[in-house]
């Protein structure tokens, strides 16, 4: 088994002895043998390490529309895989038996930088995604995977809540092709009551991959019954996106299922998916989605000069295909924003698992 820390740069010692973790506005401060709240970066020595390099939860071949990635190489594999671990507290976490974890001996599969780029390329995976928990915590080895994947000409794709610091921010986005972020709600309430952060710190990094970064950007919602789901907060929320980001930066609005902290919650309904969807579309965004539902409609992906079906989905299968080789409506010739390769892909909605060596 491969050697599984890892020094890092961004930490500094404080006035009281302490070493505080500038990697996420968190700011943990430690003394040695003390875990951060991520769990995965501890103080040893008087520095900050990473204690999960080169080790995961396990690795799969998804759909990149289940990141999800709409408008970033439609119907393509790609290889997913996470560590153990967050640095948010989300009670309605929908994968917290791997952003909670506490124990290390969860993350049963090894693979280096390089062995999982070459798997992606012999896989035939056109990116590699950091999912399941956030890559942000899992910085230097994420972006490590990222650097050796470019050496073959594979993308990386980050999937993450956009919780970090503006230094470490740039080296991290510097290396990412596409991101999706998740804006889980638009009140700082919500933030600082349910996910112990803050929202403002969220945004700032949506603005920054948006404008600063050449990282192709899409965005989700979690939307929760009775928290984040009222008419009033998705107008503010897709105001905002359209005033700061424009119209092309896809929407996800996603179904929530009760679990972690969150059990007594029902399920999102398809009626308020739909109508978030209306509302954001009604503020002038132009791809607005469904997810984790069954909705062609709510799913599928229109022209926004002719109201043209462009590509069909229904939840990950792909189905009508408009665009040209350009990847141009071909009613109109109105460019989909985005990056598609001349014929969609046919990876479909299967879920594959992935092994490597010990």
């Amino acid at each position: 088994m491969m050697a599984t820390t890892v020094k890092t740069r961004y930490w500094h010692a404080t006035e009281d002895n302490r070493i505080q973790c500038d990697l996420c506005p968190r700011a943990c401060k430690l003394r040695n043998g003390q875990r951060g709240l991520c769990f995965v970066r501890a103080c040893e020595n008087d520095e900050i390490v990473l204690t999960s390099y080169g080790r995961s939860s396990g690795f799969c071949i998804d759909p990149i529309e289940k990141k999800p990635l709409n408008h970033f190489y439609p119907g393509s594999p790609v290889l997913s895989f996470g560590t153990a671990g967050c640095n948010l507290s989300c009670k309605f976490c929908q994968n917290w038996d791997i952003s909670k974890s506490r124990q290390m001996e969860s993350l049963a599969s090894a693979a280096s930088p390089q062995q999982l780029a070459q798997a992606a390329a012999d896989l035939n995976c056109l990116s590699i995604a950091y999912t399941y928990n956030d890559p942000v915590i899992f910085h230097e080895y994420a972006i490590d995977v990222a650097q050796a994947s470019r050496e073959k000409n594979i993308k990386a794709v980050a999937v993450t809540a956009g919780y970090i610091c503006p230094l470490p921010r740039q080296e991290f986005f510097a290396n990412m092709d596409a991101a999706n972020i998740d804006l889980k709600a638009f009140s700082e309430k919500f933030y600082y009551q349910l996910c112990g952060g803050k929202l403002a710190d969220v945004l700032d990094t949506i603005l920054y991959v948006k404008q600063e970064t050449d990282t192709w950007l899409e965005l989700t919602t979690l939307l929760i019954p009775g928290e984040n789901d009222s008419n009033k907060e998705v107008e503010a929320l897709s105001t905002w996106i359209m005033d700061n980001l424009g119209p092309d930066v896809p929407l996800h609005f996603t179904a929530f299922h009760p679990d972690f902290k969150m059990r007594e919650k029902s399920h999102t309904s398809p009626l308020s998916l739909t109508k978030s969807r209306e509302i954001a579309l009604k503020n002038g965004l132009h791809h607005v989605y469904t997810g984790n539902v069954s909705d062609a409609i709510g799913g599928s992906t229109y022209c926004s000069n002719c109201n043209a079906l462009l590509i069909k989905r229904d939840r990950y299968q792909l189905g009508f295909w408009h665009l040209d080789q350009d990847g141009k409506c071909k009613e109109c010739q109105t460019r989909l924003p985005g990056y598609f390769d001349k014929q969609p892909g046919n990876w479909g909605p299967k879920r594959q698992l992935v092994k490597f060596g010990d």
